[in-house]
C-alpha cells in the first residue's frame, strides 16, 4: 500500500484534541527558548501551564512581521543555534528581510506537509514534476523539490524562466506536472499555443504557487495546455514556506494543514473573529515548530472564512483563495478595494480574458481616476469591445462602488511575466 501523508484523525474533535495539546508545546516551548516570546507572555500575564483549551488562544499576543524584523538575523530563535540546519529568507524588497531558521526537524516536517499537496492534488511517484519557480534563499524551489522527493516522483528542477528550457523538457522528459507561478503558467500556455506543442508533452497538471490566480487566467491555460487540472498552493516563508495548504479536486476552497498549525481569521482592524462567508487576516500559530514558532502571526494575507466542510469528504478545514494583503488595499475616493476583488469580478464576465491592469491617477482637479484595462477573449470588433467596456464599467460600479474608465485591448496587448505580474499601477504620489 502507498505511502499516505494525510492526517488519520477520526472527526474534528480529535483534530481539536490534537491542537490543544500542540498548543500547550508551542507555548511552553517558546516560553522557555525564546527570550522574546517570555518577555510578551509575562506581559500579557500568561503562563504556559495556564493554557487549558483552545479558548485561551484568543488570550495569546499577537506577533508580526515587524517583530521579525527587529529580530534580525535570527528572530524567534527557540533553539540553540547549533541546531540550526538551514535558514530562508522573505521575499521582502525594503528593509532587513523576515530570516527563519529551521531544525532538521523543521524540514522534515516541512517535507511531509509539502508531499501531503502533492498527494492532494492526485500526484503520484510515477509522476515527473517540473519545478519552474525560483531557487535560492528563498523557500519556493527547494520546498517543491523537496515534497516532491518525500512523496517519491522524480523532481526537474528547472527554475523560473528559459522558456525554450521548458519548452524542450516538458517534451523530452514527458513532465505530467508543472509547477509555476500563475504568471508563468500563462506565459508557458500561450508559448504552447504558439509553438503547436500541445499534442507533443504530457502535460496533466499545474500546481500555482506565491500568486493569485482569477478563474479567467485558469481556464485559458486549462484549455491552452489540455489540462486535466489545475491547482492552488499555499504558504510563507515565516510558516516553513510553500506547501502548507492546496485545494482539492473539488475546488470548493484551500484545505490547510490544520494538524500542523492552528488557523484564525480576523477582522484586520478590530482582530475578532469573522464570520462565515466573510473577509478576514489569516492569524497563524504553529504546533510544531522548533527552531521558530509562530504564536498567532499576522500574516496579513486576506481570505474568505469557510466553515462547511468540502465534498471531497477530507476531515481537513478550508479557506478561501488569497484575495490579496491587507498592505495591499486600495482607497480610491474614499473606497477600499482588495485586488483579489478585480480577479473575481472579471472571472465572471463572458468574453473577459485573464489579463487586466488597473491605473490610478490624479488629475490637475485634484480627483483621483482609475483606468481598468482589460484583455477580451478572442479578436473583437470595435462594437464587441464597446459593448464588453460597459458591462465590465457597471459591474465595477456596482461591485466595488466605484467609477472607471473600461479601455478593452485584445488578447495578448497586455505585458506576461516569468514571475509574478504586476497588476496595480499606483501614480497618485
Amino acid at each position: 500500500m502507498a505511502e499516505t501523508f494525510m492526517p488519520e484523525f477520526e472527526n474534528r474533535e480529535a483534530l481539536r484534541d490534537h491542537q490543544l495539546e500542540r498548543l500547550q508545546w508551542t507555548v511552553t516551548h517558546a516560553y522557555n527558548g525564546c527570550a522574546f516570546y517570555q518577555k510578551r507572555l509575562d506581559e500579557a500575564g500568561i503562563h504556559p501551564e495556564s493554557i487549558r483549551s483552545l479558548d485561551d488562544l484568543k488570550r495569546l499576543p499577537f506577533t508580526t512581521a515587524d517583530d521579525l524584523k527587529e529580530g534580525y538575523p535570527f528572530p524567534l530563535l527557540s533553539m540553540p543555534e547549533s541546531r540550526v540546519v538551514r535558514v530562508h529568507a522573505s521575499s521582502g524588497t525594503t528593509g532587513k528581510k523576515k530570516v527563519l531558521a529551521y531544525t532538521q526537524k523543521d524540514i522534515n516536517d516541512w517535507k511531509r506537509m509539502f508531499a501531503r499537496c502533492y498527494e492532494m492534488a492526485g500526484v503520484t511517484p510515477v509522476d515527473r514534476v517540473q519545478i519552474a519557480v525560483g531557487y535560492g534563499i528563498w523557500t519556493a524551489g527547494v520546498g517543491f523539490q523537496l515534497g516532491c522527493e518525500r512523496l517519491g516522483a522524480m523532481a526537474i528542477p528547472v527554475g523560473p524562466g528559459n522558456i525554450d528550457m521548458q519548452c524542450q523538457f516538458l517534451q523530452d522528459l514527458r513532465s505530467t506536472v508543472i509547477c509555476c507561478t500563475a504568471s508563468m503558467g500563462l506565459l508557458m500556455a500561450e508559448e504552447i499555443d504558439r509553438r503547436n506543442l500541445k499534442d507533443r508533452i504530457a502535460l496533466k497538471k499545474m500546481i500555482f504557487g506565491s500568486e493569485r490566480s482569477g478563474d479567467a487566467m485558469r481556464q485559458r491555460i486549462r484549455e491552452l495546455m489540455g489540462l486535466e487540472d489545475m491547482f492552488d498552493i499555499t504558504g510563507m516563508t515565516e510558516l516553513y514556506g510553500p506547501g502548507t495548504g492546496l485545494d482539492c479536486h473539488k475546488h470548493e476552497g484551500i484545505h490547510y494543514w490544520a494538524d500542523y498549525y492552528i488557523l484564525e481569521i480576523l477582522d484586520p482592524d478590530t482582530l475578532k473573529p469573522v464570520a462565515d462567508g466573510e473577509t478576514g487576516e489569516m492569524v497563524v500559530t504553529t504546533l510544531y515548530k522548533e527552531a521558530a514558532p509562530l504564536i498567532r502571526y499576522r500574516t496579513r494575507d486576506l481570505v474568505q472564512r469557510i466553515d462547511s466542510p468540502c465534498s471531497c469528504g477530507s476531515i481537513l478545514p478550508l479557506h478561501g483563495r488569497i484575495l490579496g494583503r491587507s498592505d495591499d488595499m486600495i482607497i480610491f475616493r474614499g473606497v477600499n478595494i482588495y485586488p483579489g476583488q478585480f480577479d473575481q469580478l472579471l472571472s465572471r464576465i463572458p468574453g473577459v480574458s485573464c489579463e487586466y491592469q488597473v491605473l490610478l491617477k490624479r488629475e490637475d482637479d485634484g480627483k483621483d481616476y482609475m483606468v481598468l484595462r482589460v484583455e477580451c477573449e478572442t479578436e473583437a470588433s470595435k462594437a464587441l469591445k464597446a459593448g464588453l467596456s460597459k458591462r465590465i464599467g457597471e459591474a465595477v460600479k456596482k461591485e466595488l462602488m466605484v467609477s472607471c474608465r473600461v479601455d478593452v485591448v485584445d488578447c495578448g496587448c497586455l505585458p506576461r511575466s516569468e514571475r509574478k505580474s504586476k497588476r496595480v499601477f499606483d501614480e497618485r504620489g
